[in-house]
């Protein structure tokens, strides 16, 4: 079992920056590839990030890269997503997931195991 809590979330004015924080407890993180995902109002869930075990490959949607950073401090069992320029399209409720299946990057939604419970991020225009 992995509990995952999502943190940072807020109101933010376009062109600023936030950085969302998700705390792991339960198996060992330093074995799975963690993601973020977010879903806006009306649409399906759609993948924004992903960095494996070792933090030595990340992946990002083409609608973030260059404007958001994955990254994971293991000794803490945390992953981050550091958001800057951000855009009213990135209006969305965020959630940490992991997937405790393999140690490869992933981005399909349907094979995450775990998520926590989502964190909301609101970008006024």
């Amino acid at each position: 079992q992995v509990q995952l809590v999502e943190s940072g979330g807020g109101l933010v004015q376009a062109g600023g920056s936030l950085r969302l924080s998700c705390a792991a407890s339960g198996r060992t993180f330093s074995s799975y590839t963690m993601g973020w995902f977010r879903q806006a109002p009306g649409k399906q869930r759609e993948f924004v990030a992903a960095i494996i075990w070792s933090g030595g490959s990340t992946g990002y949607a083409d609608s973030v890269k260059g404007r958001f950073t994955i990254s994971r401090d293991n000794a803490k069992n945390t992953v981050y997503l550091q958001m800057s320029s951000l855009k009213p399209e990135d209006t969305a409720v965020y959630y940490c997931a992991a997937d405790t299946r393999r140690t490869v990057l992933e981005r399909r939604v349907g094979e995450y195991d775990y998520w926590g419970q989502g964190t909301q991020v609101t970008v006024s225009s």
